[in-house]
This record gives structure tokens, C-alpha cells and sequence, in this order.
């Protein structure tokens, strides 16, 4: 018999019975019933019950053992009375009938329960984080990811994709999110990089003659955390293709993205390929984000010529000052009180915004003080454009496009939160796509890029010294699901003189740009083929097919939002010998007088 186990705690059955076997793992919970003490044993496979009767020699030292000691029990296997059997268990038929027990290793009292599911403070959670990985909810979550990783990768071997390694030290670069630095012993005053994500280096290995490459890449960021995004690290399936048009980047990723979310959907429904295409003007004027949830019904119109000099005032004036009108349709509302509109005028001020005006259509009377001002006439056209029935609402969004395009989309996704419009059992994709190559900063008043410098412009080179910077457009386009942008990617622009092109108009000399970017711009001048890709988060995929909302329930050991491991205590301080062979010193900020 192995010194350990002759089977695991989640794999004995009925077929088991009168077989004496060994069990080794956690003591998940006991229960003392007299005459018989009860012993749920877990492993990382399941859990059987196992029972120590009163006269058994192991009875004293199973009686007192703590929960989450390491133990190994030897016995028979009985099947339980049917008043007994417990069909939520798939050993729930059996269980050990306890002979030999010994204690492998004792746990000390416990910081936080693994048995239950009651929450406990994050950064207690985090700094006994092998604990918390015992909980059965956690521990699905990373089994889940580990699925979902071999799915992927299964799926895009598939489809013809070879798997690479890029390099994980790197150079430094000056477009992006902060980087990860790392000095050099070596070279005195030099530093590497973390890679914020292997962008350059996949496009290098299509210039050098590969052709469809895919990585699970570790990629870093010095930047914030936020619920959807780990602070320091985070994985994402990088994906380029040599020779491709957009439609085949699209035609690759949306079998393997449908067919991961269909595996692990668990009963909910997944967008079929091929997935919608929204243009990004078209998204931001229905929806009011390059990040639609089509899983909200509400269509966000432009009604500004209906307000443009009416009797609403406040609305007519803004209009003849460059304002736009969206109006935000809220279906049923209309049965509401009135409070219901009242409150969402006070969320919207809370968020920042000046007031989100509103009609209540009740039993066909429209109301509030716009519909008042407006007129008769107005209303009626607001109703046929919008299509708002008899016990419907509606609301406002009045400002530059820029921000009437924010709020009405922000107040859409509140409406149909509120009004519980959204099917929380769909997943929903679509790709925004066309997006601009160019915007005004009205901070450093000049124009920039909107999204990627690299990508290739639509119309190429003629459309740069042709067209109206603003009105050109990229092969840009970003892969979302029920709201979460899941990735960005784009065509890149592969010959060197439309990007020195593309670069001048954003006020970047072409010394500059081969300063920057030396290694990307020489390997452009001996031959790249065209090329284009994407990377979906690893992390969001999982956080959303797991039903989380937050991205630490899927890792295996995150950070907490300050960017610390509570656990293992980093950043931690490291030892004057060791800064003195990387040829560094620490300095301080100044500390702020009180």
C-alpha cells in the first residue's frame, strides 16, 4: 500500500465498498456525534467522509485534531445508510470507516476559516493567501483558469499558431503605461524593462519570417489597480499573423474566443460568429462608449435638432454654443414614480455631471418640465423618433459631444441596471472597429494619436497627405464582451515611410522616431511582410467565466490595490552590498511638513 494514499478524497464510489484504502489531506470540518466522531477529509480532487467510532484507537487523536491539519486515515469503505447519503457529494454513497489515523502535519489556530463561505477583509485574505486557496470557491476559480489557458491553447495550435517565448528583460519604452525598470550590474546607469507587452518583439518575429504566432505573456505595468486590472502583472493571449487583412484576424480569434466561452458558459448563452462590427462613431453615439453591454436593450439617439430652438431654454442655448443632445430611452419607467427620475438626476450630479433631464410618460400624458417647455409638437416628434410608448421615460444628455456622449452612456448602463433590462445569462460579443487615427488635445492643444501609433492607417499613405487628419481612420478594433473591452488590436503599419508620415502629423520628426524606436524602424527597412494581431486579457476571460468581478478572485497570488504582497512582503527593502554591485543608490522623497 503507498505510504501516502491508494486513492484520492474525490474518486471512491459504491464500486469501493469492503476495499481498504488510504486517504492523506485536510481536515475540512468534524462533527462529534456522541458514539461517532466525523471527519470531512478534502483534498485538491474532492472530499470523502471518513468515521472514527468512540472505541477505535484513533478516537483521542481524531478528537483532537484542529481543522486544516494534514492527516492520513486507513479503512474500509462502507456505504452509508439512504437516510444518510448525501447526493450533493459524488462520494456521497460511501465513506471510510476509519482503523489506522496519524496527524502528518498539525495546523496551528487559523487566521481566517476555509470551511463556509463567509468573507473576510481583503488584506487578510491576501497575506494568508495559501489559506484562502483552500476555499472551495477560490480553489475552483484557479482550477477554472488553468482550463480555460489549455483550451486556448489547444484551440489556437488548432488553427495553425506556434507557440513562442519573448524575452522578458527588454528596453525601455516610451509610449504606454510606466514601466518596471531593472538595473544593470554589468552595465553601470543602465536599466532593462519589464515588457508592458511583447508588441515589438511579435512584430519582429513576423518580420523574420514567421507567421502565425501565439504567447500566454506575462506582461507589466506600473500603474494603478483597479478591479479589472492587476496591479504590477497581468497575462494575455498575444496573438499576430503575417499577411492577413483585418476580416482574417477576426476570421482566427472569434472560433477561439466563441468556442472557449461556449466550453465554459455553463449553460449560459455565447454571441455566434461571426460577431458584430459597430464602427466606434456608431457605438459612441448608440451606446456612449467603445465598450457597448449589448445585452442592454437601450439605444442612446441624437435628438438635438428637435431641442434646437424650442421652448426648453437651457437645452436651446447649449445647442447654439456647439452642444448636442442625446436622448436615453428608459423603457416601463414611465410606471415609476417619480422619485425614481429624481434619483437618477441626483446619481448623475454625484458623478460629476451637471443634470440628466427627463420626460415621464405616464398613462400617455408626458411630464416634467421639459416636455412643458418643449411644446406639444416637440414631444410628439421625441416620441416617434425614440418609439416611447405610453408608460415609458426618457433621458437627457446635453453638452459638447464629447461629454454628452459620456454621460448618456454611462446613465444607459444605470438605466438598464436599474430597470433590470440586462440578461445576466448571456455573454455578448461584438468588435468596435474604424477607429480614429488621430485626436486634438485640447490640453497640449495638438494634435495625437487616438489609440495605436503602429497601426496602418485607412487609405495608407495617400489618405495621411491627403485627408483631414481628424478624418482618417485606422485599422484599429477592439474585441468586447458584455461591456469589458477583452482587447485592442490593429493592423500594423509595416512600411517606413507611412509611418514617418503617420508620426509627423502627430508632431514627431523622423530623428525622433528612429531614436525611440531604432530596433522596430530598422527592421521595417529590410522587407516586413504585412501584418496585424491582438490580445485578449487571459485574466478578464476567466474573471468573466467564473462570474467575478474582481480579477484577485481568478489569480493565484495577486497584489492588493497598493501594489504589495502581503504575503511574501514585497517590494521589501534590499541590503546596501546590493545596491552597491547594481551601482545605485536609494533616495528618498522629502518628507512633508505637518
Amino acid at each position: 500500500m503507498h505510504v501516502y494514499r491508494t486513492h484520492t478524497c474525490g474518486e471512491l464510489r459504491e464500486d469501493h465498498v469492503g476495499k481498504t484504502v488510504r486517504l492523506s489531506g485536510w481536515v475540512h470540518r468534524k462533527r462529534d456525534h456522541g458514539n461517532l466522531l466525523f471527519i470531512d477529509l478534502r483534498d485538491h480532487y474532492g472530499l470523502t467522509q471518513c468515521v472514527v467510532d468512540v472505541d477505535a484507537s484513533a478516537f483521542k487523536e481524531a478528537e483532537a485534531v484542529r481543522s486544516e491539519s494534514v492527516i492520513r486515515v486507513t479503512g474500509k469503505i462502507v456505504k452509508r445508510s439512504d437516510d444518510t447519503i448525501n447526493a450533493d457529494l459524488p462520494t456521497g454513497h460511501v465513506e471510510l470507516k476509519v482503523e489506522d489515523f496519524d496527524v502528518l502535519s498539525a495546523a496551528a489556530e487559523l487566521p481566517l476559516p476555509v470551511f463556509g463561505d463567509a468573507e473576510y477583509p481583503e488584506d487578510i485574505r491576501l497575506k494568508y493567501r495559501f489559506l484562502d486557496l483552500r476555499r472551495e470557491r477560490l480553489h475552483k476559480n484557479i482550477i477554472l483558469r488553468g482550463d480555460i489557458i489549455s483550451s486556448i491553447r489547444r484551440r489556437m495550435h488548432d488553427q495553425g499558431f506556434f507557440e513562442f517565448q519573448t524575452p522578458i528583460l527588454t528596453a525601455s519604452s516610451p509610449e504606454g503605461a510606466r514601466d518596471f525598470l531593472v538595473p544593470s550590474r554589468l552595465h553601470p546607469g543602465k536599466f532593462y524593462a519589464l515588457p508592458q507587452a511583447p508588441q515589438q518583439f511579435k512584430q519582429l518575429t513576423m518580420i523574420s519570417g514567421f507567421d502565425r504566432y501565439f504567447q500566454i505573456a506575462p506582461c507589466f505595468r506600473d500603474e494603478d489597480a483597479r478591479a479589472d486590472r492587476s496591479p504590477g502583472e497581468f497575462y494575455q493571449l498575444d496573438v499576430e499573423m503575417s499577411f492577413v487583412t483585418q476580416d482574417d484576424v477576426f476570421a482566427a480569434i472569434e472560433p477561439v474566443m466563441a468556442g472557449v466561452f461556449e466550453e465554459f458558459a455553463n449553460g449560459r448563452t455565447v454571441t455566434k460568429a461571426p460577431f458584430p462590427r459597430i464602427p466606434y462613431k456608431e457605438a459612441m453615439l448608440k451606446y456612449g462608449s467603445d465598450k457597448p453591454d449589448l445585452r442592454n436593450p437601450i439605444e442612446i439617439q441624437d435628438v438635438t435638432e428637435i431641442f434646437r430652438g424650442g421652448g426648453f431654454g437651457i437645452f436651446a442655448r447649449m445647442i447654439e454654443s456647439g452642444s448636442v443632445v442625446r436622448a436615453i430611452p428608459a423603457p416601463g419607467a414611465g410606471a415609476r414614480t417619480r422619485s425614481f427620475f429624481d434619483k437618477m438626476n441626483s446619481w448623475a450630479q454625484g458623478e460629476g455631471f451637471a443634470g440628466l433631464g427627463y420626460i415621464n410618460i405616464k398613462e400617455g400624458a408626458p411630464g416634467g418640465p421639459i416636455a412643458k417647455n418643449l411644446g406639444e409638437e416637440r414631444t410628439a416628434k421625441l416620441r416617434q423618433q425614440l418609439g416611447l410608448g405610453d408608460n415609458d421615460g426618457v433621458f437627457f444628455a446635453c453638452d459638447k459631444e464629447a461629454g454628452a456622449a459620456r454621460l448618456a452612456g454611462v446613465a444607459r448602463a444605470r438605466v438598464g441596471e436599474q430597470l433590470e433590462l440586462l440578461d445576466e445569462n448571456e455573454f455578448r460579443f461584438c468588435w468596435v472597429v474604424d477607429y480614429p487615427m488621430y485626436e486634438y488635445d485640447e490640453t497640449e492643444k495638438k494634435l495625437d494619436f487616438s489609440h495605436n501609433p503602429f497601426s496602418m492607417p485607412q487609405g495608407g499613405l495617400e489618405a495621411l497627405e491627403s485627408e483631414d487628419p481628424l478624418d482618417i481612420l485606422a485599422w484599429q478594433y477592439d474585441i468586447v464582451c458584455n461591456g469589458i473591452e477583452l482587447s485592442s488590436g490593429a493592423i500594423r503599419n509595416h512600411l517606413p515611410e507611412i509611418m514617418v508620415k503617420a508620426f509627423g502629423i502627430a508632431g514627431y520628426d523622423k530623428a525622433t522616431l528612429e531614436k525611440e524606436f531604432s530596433g522596430m524602424m530598422h527592421a521595417l527597412s529590410f522587407g516586413a511582410p504585412p501584418h496585424g494581431g491582438i490580445a485578449p486579457g487571459i485574466d478578464r476571460i476567466v474573471m468573466m467565466l467564473a462570474g467575478e468581478d474582481n480579477l484577485r478572485e481568478v489569480t493565484l497570488f495577486p497584489m492588493n490595490q497598493k501594489a504589495e504582497d502581503l504575503m511574501m512582503g514585497a517590494p521589501g527593502e534590499v541590503s546596501a552590498q546590493q545596491l552597491r554591485e547594481l551601482h545605485i543608490r536609494s533616495v528618498m522623497p522629502a518628507k512633508k511638513e505637518e
